[in-house]
């Protein structure tokens, strides 16, 4: 069976973080909406993601897959590319769907904090493509040599859960590792994705019979927390 990664599409928990272009807090009781004023780098990948699987819908899921997707098996042959290219290739519609969606809920308050100039945004940049990689590595680390495919942006997605939840726990800025928000959106994250290992793909709609790397998932947002504060002092030391 071929293994199709997908994420469960939650919305961002009340009270995201903030984080105005000047570095300064924002003043209490003053609420700014997270999906006002999207920062450019977090819209261009959604997109990205949307428009990839447009151009891929256009061609049999299994070519694309043997072709693209991500398999420790080939990885240990010494095909690395897989790593990057398996980022922007889904499953579906609704996999594809869930992931944007993910990517707006969870990159705009990272988004707002790397800032939209050019240096910000290619640390936006780095730091999905850090998370998304090292969690297929780990993946890879779990099975290795096993030959199956691993498709989707969820475990890149899944990081910028991870640094959101940072946010949240610095209001704005990079906060505890062990940090209340921290620890329990990462416990709510790690139950979700329990869930979804022991039902398998009946809980995404449009995932057929595909398998949930929930490994990945887990992988992401704990590299995301943990890749987050080095380059948050890169860009704003």
């Amino acid at each position: 069976m071929r293994r199709m990664e997908a994420v469960l599409y939650e919305a961002p928990a009340d009270g995201a973080p903030r984080s105005p272009s000047d570095g300064s807090p924002d003043r209490p009781g003053s609420p700014e909406p997270i999906f006002n004023n999207l920062p450019w780098p977090v819209v261009v990948l959604a997109g990205v993601i949307v428009a990839g699987y447009a151009i891929q819908s256009r061609f049999p899921v299994q070519d694309v897959a043997n072709a693209y997707a991500f398999s420790p098996a080939r990885l240990a042959e010494g095909d690395w590319k897989r790593l990057f290219t398996a980022l922007f290739l889904h499953g579906g519609w609704a996999h594809a769907g869930m992931n944007a969606a993910f990517i707006l809920a969870f990159g705009v308050p990272v988004g707002r904090y790397f800032g939209t100039r050019a240096g910000g945004a290619a640390l936006f940049f780095i730091f999905y493509l850090i998370c998304g990689v090292f969690s297929n590595l780990i993946y890879a680390g779990i099975y290795w040599g096993h030959d199956v495919a691993l498709l989707g942006a969820s475990g890149a997605a899944s990081g910028l859960m991870g640094a959101c939840a940072r946010l949240i726990a610095g209001e704005g800025r990079p906060g505890p590792i062990l940090s209340r928000p921290v620890l329990g959106m990462g416990a709510a994250w790690v139950i979700v994705n329990l869930l979804m290992g022991l039902s398998g793909a009946a809980v995404i709609p449009g995932a057929g019979d595909a398998a949930i790397g929930w490994e990945v998932h887990l992988a992401g947002f704990a590299l995301g927390v943990l890749a987050f504060g080095p380059l948050a002092r890169l860009a704003r030391p």
